[in-house]
């Protein structure tokens, strides 16, 4: 018998003044069992940090193989932000890139190996996406502290995150690098 996703629900409160967006959230994920707790939180983060009307996470989730972990589409149902998390395959980047006008991709492993894995591969406007980084002892301590039920204050300034999660307060530099 196949193990079902586990339900986790995040009441946000979203401050990122960098970008001038302010809402309150209601967020549920579902954790399918081959999904890490620090894949989760990253993806939990990169909905908080590309949260804009239309977004979502994608309906096959982390085993989805023709659309990536968060997306956003405009009111006609066209994908308009492909948003990937972790390690994308160059293949997946590519394709997001001919789909979306917009493309991102959040990590929570080294960079540098990602950026590496990337690296000469065929990428659409490769120079125009960026990889956000996380400090690896941050998305650690948030994975430590998710439960099934979460309360989060999210708050962005200057590229500092802020995070408040179940009322243990963590914090890290947002870094940003480009593919080549």
């Amino acid at each position: 018998m196949a193990l079902g996703a586990t339900l986790y629900t995040v009441g946000v409160h979203l401050a990122d003044v960098d970008r001038g967006v302010y809402e309150e959230l209601d967020v549920r994920l579902a954790r399918h069992p081959s999904e890490t707790a620090e894949f989760m939180v990253t993806r939990l983060l990169a909905y908080c940090l590309e949260y804009e009307p239309g977004i979502a996470f994608s309906d096959g989730g982390v085993s989805s193989t023709d659309e990536p972990a968060v997306l956003v589409r405009d009111l006609t149902g066209r994908i308009t932000a492909w948003i990937e998390i972790g390690a994308p395959d160059a293949d997946r980047v590519h394709r997001g890139s001919k789909l979306a006008g917009r493309v991102a991709i959040y990590t929570h492993r080294d960079p540098a190996k990602v950026l590496n894995q990337l690296s000469g591969k065929r990428i659409h406007r490769a120079e125009e996406i960026p990889l956000y980084g996380f400090d690896r002892a941050f998305v650690d301590d948030a994975a430590a502290t998710l439960d099934r039920r979460n309360t989060l204050a999210v708050s962005v300034t200057e590229r500092q995150l802020y995070l408040t999660l179940n009322g243990v307060d963590l914090s890290t530099l947002i870094e940003e690098h480009r593919l080549e």
